[in-house]
């Protein structure tokens, strides 16, 4: 017969549970993603807030910086968020759903602007969460630049622009049935158009030249600028912006219930939103 020492103690679980999001910010995971994103800003925006007179407006080198920063920093808010951020589940989940959307991607072929993995960063960020959401954006433009070859000074920007995509998609405000997915699908629209202009306004000033009406001016007002930009954008990529959105919404038109469905299934059935409580109970000696 087995016995028991006195003053023993034995974890017990409560069935309480305390309900936590898939990827839990601490201050530090939070804080590096706020200087991820201000320094993203900085590298997509640098053309509008730079002088005729200032070094960077000239420098050739400037978005090789920005690629270079950009990616330190991103890794630094991946390693805070996994730094005690995210359990083995969640992990689990995002090898899965970051696979997939590699995998999704070159389906399209690129053509038209048709790419079909922007639909999952929208749903996995509402289902999973707004932190879920920026990590499943990065990695997934990461492993799909791997599989494609696509890597270069541009992936940074794709990286951000996409984790931003599945940020925001997570922050959108609360809906249900059939309202909650034509909410998705116009976020998911607007979604597809903005990064376009996002990626155009960080090639645009090197690949117009100084002598056309869309080329960037290096000093001029924000709003010439501006208007120079959104020239570039309908004459070049627009074409491919709506189309790439069209898609994102029709396929969260068709598919988003299921697939939302089987995302906060998958996370019920993890018990992300459960974290056990322990209490210490003394044992009869």
């Amino acid at each position: 017969m087995a016995h028991r020492l006195p003053g023993r103690r034995r974890a017990v679980r409560r069935g309480g549970a305390v309900r936590r999001p898939v990827i839990r910010w601490r201050p530090r995971a939070a804080a590096a993603l706020a200087l991820a994103s201000a320094a993203g800003l900085a590298a997509f925006g640098w053309p509008l807030l730079t002088d005729a007179g200032s070094g960077v407006a000239h420098a050739q080198d400037a978005p090789w910086l920005f690629a270079l920063l950009l990616p330190m920093l991103i890794a630094v808010v991946l390693a805070e968020i996994a730094d005690g951020g995210m359990d083995a589940k969640a992990v689990a989940l995002l090898g899965v759903l970051a696979a997939v959307g590699a995998a999704l991607r070159p389906l399209g072929g690129g053509a038209a602007g048709l790419e079909p993995v922007f639909f999952l960063l929208v749903l996995a960020g509402r289902a999973l969460g707004a932190g879920f959401g920026f990590v499943l954006g990065a990695v997934t433009m990461f492993a799909s630049a791997l599989l494609t070859g696509g890597v270069g000074p541009w992936l940074p920007f794709q990286m951000l622009a996409a984790a931003w995509m599945g940020f925001l998609a997570g922050c959108l405000p609360r809906a249900c049935g059939r309202g909650e997915l034509v909410l998705l699908a116009g976020y998911g629209m607007l979604a597809g158009l903005v990064y376009g202009l996002l990626l155009n306004l960080s090639s645009w000033p090197y690949l117009t030249g100084l002598s056309t009406s869309l080329s960037y001016v290096p000093g001029a007002p924000v709003p010439e600028n501006l208007r120079r930009l959104f020239a570039f954008t309908l004459a070049t990529s627009l074409g491919f912006d709506i189309p790439r959105g069209l898609l994102t919404a029709t396929v969260i038109l068709m598919a988003g219930r299921p697939i939302l469905l089987a995302l906060r299934r998958a996370a019920r059935r993890a018990a992300f939103e459960t974290e056990p409580e322990f209490e210490t109970r003394a044992e009869a000696g």
